[in-house]
């Protein structure tokens, strides 16, 4: 179980404390010198690392070649620049703020993609899609680690829903109106309006 004063410290603000501890319960592991790698479908063995010294030789070693993940997040190493391997991603601190805030944009994705729907009914899907790509990199067809965040950096958003002072335009902004109140929709794509 992972500290509460950790993820409250240092996970990204944007996810609920028991939503980060879903997910490195999930995905994640309890050791910040956790280093996995694998090669297609295989996972390759490797010794467990005793300091960050370690850890970060045995990531240097595989970037490149294998999926490596590293830390309490299993955060993928080297995935956009390989000078992006710092000996923050074995920190718990830092590792729990970089991998929560990659998982964010993973989930906003994962919203986006479902209608960004404000019903906690479809959360569970939503979060269990989130984890699914985590693993794997991918989201019907979009690589994550490498996509922008269509939350952005300004969204403000706890459990998937919008707070604060713009939570009313970004309701809007997403679509969420009553369907009682809906304006009228017309689809003229279907008779050559738009030659």
């Amino acid at each position: 179980m992972l500290d509460a004063a950790l993820i409250e410290k240092c996970a990204d603000p944007s996810l609920a404390p028991a939503m980060v501890a879903r997910f490195i319960e999930t995905a994640g592991s309890t050791d910040p010198l956790a280093v996995s790698v694998k090669s297609g479908d295989r996972l390759i063995l490797i010794p467990q690392a005793k300091t960050p010294e370690e850890a970060m030789e045995t990531i240097r070693q595989n970037v490149g070649h294998a999926v490596v993940r590293v830390g309490i997040t299993q955060l993928p190493a080297g995935i956009k620049d390989v000078s992006e391997l710092t000996p923050s991603l074995v920190d718990a601190c830092e590792n729990l703020k970089q991998g929560t805030r990659m998982f964010a944009k993973i989930l906003h994705i994962a919203t986006e993609w479902y209608g960004n729907p404000t019903s906690n009914d479809s959360f569970s899907q939503i979060f269990e899609d989130a984890i699914s790509a985590w693993k794997t990199g991918a989201f019907e067809g979009v690589e994550v680690f490498r996509a922008l965040d269509p939350g952005g950096q300004n969204s403000d958003r706890r459990n998937g829903q919008f707070s604060g002072p713009d939570a009313e335009a970004a309701a809007v902004e997403t679509g969420s109106v009553e369907p009682e109140r809906a304006g009228i929709r017309v689809d003229l794509g279907r008779i050559g309006g738009g030659k």
